[in-house]
């Protein structure tokens, strides 16, 4: 059985989306995208023979779509993913689920309702590293103990340039929130109080708003204390770190390099330019996971609605300690 899939959005990631789907992913098909700019959703489509509308719940209701992908502006996807199980249809969600953790906790709560009626969730949520082979290696170490108990996590995120209009609360929202949700899945380990450590420099790319680079501090339920340095703005190229700290050896995702070069008695490696090239395979990986759990009708492996909010909880927790001088803050409960 194939899988008739529509994407909502034909920006970076919507457009990825589509093109995986139509040419990468077995049993699944590209039916249908739908974006605001008609012109932008016209040229994504005609490429991948799909059908492009403007309006995303004329996606949702058609009959040639089994599944959405919604990969549109953060502010869109609680209202769309709320359309998708109005309709009883399974939904694969960028991050963030909701812009607040109350609207990610109404949509948990909705699915909730539907949930026995179908069977199985309907809601995954695109947290793509939990499918990136770094992550899974470093995760199965941590679980068969070669590593002796977890102590102390590192991590590094760090962008060529901020999107426009970036602020501290959105480097959180959307940037940390990556690690907001592979930290507790790499520990198998929620976490529990965050802080968020206010610098005093900044560099002078960053916007009004925006203390870049930011330093985080993440407790977990284990007792593990996790750090992480944010900078959007940093220059020289997309790279994402981490480092597990074991009692008998650690485990550190190593920077897979686009090209290693070897020029003029000298020898360099070329960054790319943002975290596509590095995910491009946990990606493909995710989507080809949930289209074959869709095929079998068993639960999604993706992360759920709840992971969403958890990630979203956290989130918040650490936007509070951001406006009350860096103070651990709690995070609420899913």
């Amino acid at each position: 059985m194939t899988i008739r899939a529509g994407v909502i959005g034909a920006g970076i990631m919507g457009a990825d989306h589509a093109q995986n789907l139509a040419r990468n992913i077995g049993s699944a098909s590209l039916t249908c995208i739908a974006d605001i700019d008609a012109e932008r959703a016209e040229g994504a489509a005609s490429a991948l023979g799909a059908r492009a509308v403007t309006d995303p719940l004329e996606l949702i209701k058609a009959d040639e779509v089994d599944a959405v992908v919604i990969a549109s502006h953060d502010s869109t996807h609680a209202e769309l993913v709320q359309a998708c199980l109005d309709v009883g249809k399974p939904v694969l969600c960028e991050k963030p689920l909701a812009p607040t953790a109350a609207e990610a906790r109404e949509v948990v709560d909705a699915e909730r309702r539907v949930r026995d009626e179908h069977g199985r969730s309907l809601v995954s949520v695109g947290f793509m590293r939990r499918f990136d082979p770094g992550h899974l290696e470093v995760r199965e170490a941590i679980e068969d103990g070669r590593l002796g108990r977890t102590l102390l996590v590192h991590g590094v995120s760090r962008n060529v340039s901020a999107a426009p209009g970036a602020t501290s609360e959105s480097a959180v929202t959307n940037s940390a929130i990556h690690e907001l949700d592979s930290l507790p899945w790499l520990l198998d380990s929620p976490i529990t109080e965050v802080a968020w450590v206010p610098g005093i420099l900044s560099t002078s790319q960053a916007g009004s708003g925006l203390q870049d680079p930011a330093f985080m501090m993440m407790r977990l339920r284990s007792g593990v204390l996790a750090t992480l340095e944010l900078f959007l703005n940093a220059g020289h190229g997309y790279s994402t770190q981490c480092e597990v700290v074991g009692e008998r050896g650690t485990g550190r995702f190593l920077e897979p390099a686009t090209v290693a070069y070897n020029s003029a008695l000298k020898s360099y490696t070329q960054y790319p330019q943002d975290w596509r090239p590095r995910f491009a395979e946990a990606y493909r990986r995710q989507l080809q996971a949930w289209i074959r759990s869709l095929q079998e009708g068993t639960e999604s492996p993706l992360a759920s609605a709840e992971d969403g909010l958890r990630a979203s909880l956290a989130g918040e927790a650490m936007v509070e300690s951001m406006h009350n001088g860096g103070a651990f803050t709690p995070v609420g409960q899913a």
